[in-house]
């Protein structure tokens, strides 16, 4: 069994395909599981780690849950042993994506990343910083969400990177591909979201 993931543990994560899924997790919900399985199978991933974040750089602060219980609650979710829920970016000391994975790669050389997202955030990702540079970094995988897909594929980001763009068919062999590669997977959906599930908490509070 490897440890969680930490700063020091590289070593314990060599040669292994590890989909990165970040957010708030605020809460974490069924539908961050239904992605993190359909990515384990569909990319051949040996893990996925759950990066809950301190705080999201875009996000209000209002209504945010603590970190120790988001973090809690994650682990409820996640009941699978390839699911694997850290805090490593409060350890790093990193607050944006880009400078997340630089790290990253840099304290886990011999692990090949692939950062997973919904489709929401393709469609927002240019307002993300040095966003581009995490296309340079490591492979992407876009996951579709209820309402989301069309507009995020006719967006920015995916007409810059259209011929960089990797056919279903290929998913398997996205996290060995050369960067820029991306990948749109169209997963079943999920109804589930942090937004009305926080919206429901407080209607019955």
């Amino acid at each position: 069994m490897r440890p969680l993931p930490h700063p020091y543990s590289g070593p314990h994560y060599a040669n292994l395909r590890v989909g990165l899924l970040g957010g708030s997790f605020n809460p974490a919900h069924a539908g961050h599981r239904h992605i993190s399985l359909y990515a384990l199978k569909t990319l051949g991933l040996d893990r996925v780690w759950w990066l809950v974040s301190p705080q999201n750089p875009l996000k209000s602060t209002a209504d945010m849950g603590a970190l120790p219980e988001r973090m809690a609650e994650a682990r409820r979710v996640a009941r699978h042993p390839r699911i694997q829920v850290t805090d490593i970016e409060r350890e790093l000391g990193t607050r944006y994506t880009v400078d997340t994975l630089q790290e990253l790669k840099r304290r886990f050389p011999r692990t090949r990343f692939v950062w997973l997202m919904g489709a929401d955030n393709l469609r927002q990702i240019p307002r993300w910083r040095h966003w581009t540079r995490i296309f340079r970094l490591v492979p992407v995988a876009v996951l579709a969400r209820p309402t989301y897909s069309i507009s995020a594929l006719g967006g920015i980001a995916a007409q810059r990177y259209a011929r960089r763009r990797v056919k279903e068919h290929r998913a398997k062999g996205l996290a060995s591909r050369k960067t820029p590669a991306w990948i749109f997977l169209r997963n079943p959906l999920h109804p589930a979201s942090a937004t009305a599930i926080r919206r429901a908490r407080a209607r019955g509070s």
